[in-house]
């Protein structure tokens, strides 16, 4: 049974900086794209950032140069370290492997970026 779980998820200030994590069971990732997605209230869910290999990785215009994605394939791990959060970050955040026709969710873990 293939199981994701994110955590690191809270509350912050604007300006702060938060890093979530994904916890992957049941497969070996390393040989899956790894991403990051993102669901605010009202609004579709929207990809944050992929990972595919150690280096290769893309983001979205919102979150450039402010959030970095990376993974340890030895631990099974991926995380979103994600620095200058605006209340706009504001969001379920869910992570999400993929490999041709299979593809796999976490639960997700809420951030939320206010005063």
């Amino acid at each position: 049974q293939v199981q994701l779980v994110e955590s690191g998820g809270g509350l912050v200030q604007p300006g702060g900086s938060l890093r979530l994590s994904c916890v992957v069971s049941g497969i070996s990732i390393s040989i899956y794209t790894a991403g990051w997605y993102r669901q605010a209230p009202g609004k579709q869910r929207e990809l944050v950032a992929t990972i595919v290999s150690g280096t290769t990785t893309t983001y979205s215009d919102p979150v450039k140069g402010r959030f970095t994605i990376s993974r340890d394939n030895a631990a099974n791990t991926m995380y979103l370290q994600m620095d200058s959060l605006k209340p706009e970050d504001t969001a379920v955040y869910y992570c999400n492997v993929r490999r041709l026709w299979s593809i796999y969710w976490g639960q997700g873990t809420q951030v939320t970026v206010s005063l």
